[in-house]
């Protein structure tokens, strides 16, 4: 259990010098407020895709081991008012040229345009802002994290596969919430759904479990769902705020998805098909919790790293990069499908999951949605759609 004890030294925040013939991998996140619980089912997660990456970082030590690569993992978490750009810079000169970013879009952006990050490779863990993937994206950059476009296209696919064709769609206040309607409504157009109504959400029901706030939500969101006919209520929520209280207390007997409901994600911890069961009893055992979404996405980017290395049998920079980017590369991600980085805007090209609370319901892309190229690749920005220039 080496690695254990490799990981345990690199909790220590202290600089580590890349050594030469090491592959190394920092994983850089941003402290964050902690999120108010909705059920008492929620538990807090500190360590929330610095778990993946140490799980990432403990599958290339064991693969490593067979063709004698050695991988380190060095942790940086930015305090709130740090800058993650310093924190990059620094990474950067102490040698090391592979970051997993678990940041919010804007302090990506900054970390990617430093100038001493231009020979390095950054992973988007976290950002699912289609700005990122477009106007814009960076030369250094990939993503793990699927777009909101991607997650968009995958629930319209599969609404459409049910015929539930006319939607309700009901949306947060938060900026994130209003750029996934938006992607909502082009995956509608796209796929030929309609948005018979939308509604913001702007109730502050203060303590939903209470008696009080229970009473009021069973009159307020009747209230705001009674809207013309619809056949499925997409919900935009990625703060958490409100769409726990949608199902079962709308004024029709309809599906929520989206957010909520029937939720679109990279990763569920109700998933367990094409080994994924394997992925999440390693996880659990690792982390004490189930897998979520951000976690899978920076074992996706440490995985990546690991395989383009071990394929290009090469521990250099350059070598690695360039494999990552090749299109001899591919992830096996626990998905059904291989999964590789689009060549136009470093998207990872990935199955997105749809989830019941307790089971997965769906896969998408859905049967019947062809492409010329890799079916995968009707998720999100295409080829000739994208507005990224490098």
């Amino acid at each position: 259990m080496s690695f254990v004890l490799i990981l345990l030294t690199l909790l220590l925040a202290v600089p580590v010098m890349a050594a030469e013939g090491v592959i190394t991998i920092a994983v850089v996140t941003q402290e964050r407020d902690p999120v108010q619980p909705v059920s008492p089912l929620d538990r807090e997660i500190r360590d929330e895709g610095v778990a993946g990456a140490r799980l990432g970082i403990a599958d290339n030590v064991t693969t490593g081991r067979f063709t004698k690569q050695r991988f380190v993992l060095v942790e940086r978490t930015v305090p709130k008012g740090g800058s993650p750009a310093d924190a990059v810079r620094v990474l950067g000169a102490e040698g090391i040229r592979f970051v997993v970013t678990d940041l919010d879009a804007s302090a990506l952006v900054a970390a990617a345009s430093d100038a001493h990050a231009r020979e390095m490779l950054l992973i988007n863990a976290r950002a699912p802002d289609d700005e990122l993937r477009n106007e814009a994206c960076r030369a250094n950059v990939l993503h793990t994290m699927p777009s909101r476009a991607m997650l968009a296209d995958a629930l319209a696919q599969y609404l459409m596969t049910k015929r539930w064709r006319r939607w309700f769609l009901v949306t947060g206040s938060q900026p994130g919430d209003r750029l996934l309607s938006a992607a909502y409504r082009q995956a509608a157009k796209r796929f030929g759904a309609e948005i018979m109504a939308e509604r913001e959400w702007t109730f502050r029901p203060g303590h939903a479990r209470t008696d009080t706030g229970h009473v009021t939500l069973q009159s307020e969101i009747p209230a705001l769902s009674q809207v013309a006919d619809y056949d499925v209520l997409v919900v935009a929520d990625e703060a958490n705020e409100f769409g726990d209280y949608l199902p079962g207390r709308t004024a029709r007997p309809r599906p929520v998805a989206g957010t909520h409901g029937l939720v679109t994600a990279a990763w569920s911890p109700v998933s367990e098909q094409w080994g994924a069961t394997q992925l999440q009893a390693r996880f659990e055992k690792f982390a004490g919790r189930r897998m979520g979404a951000v976690d899978y996405a920076a074992w996706a980017a440490v995985r990546a790293i690991g395989e383009a290395a071990i394929h290009s049998r090469s521990s250099e920079p350059s070598a690695i990069m360039g494999y990552l980017r090749s299109a001899d590369f591919m992830l096996s991600g626990f998905k059904g499908q291989g999964q590789s980085f689009r060549p136009w805007d470093g998207q990872m090209r990935q199955p997105i999951l749809i989830a019941g609370p307790r089971l997965l319901v769906s896969v998408s892309p859905q049967a019947g949605y062809l492409h010329r190229g890799s079916e995968l690749d009707t998720l999100g920005t295409d080829r000739e759609e994208s507005r990224c220039r490098f």
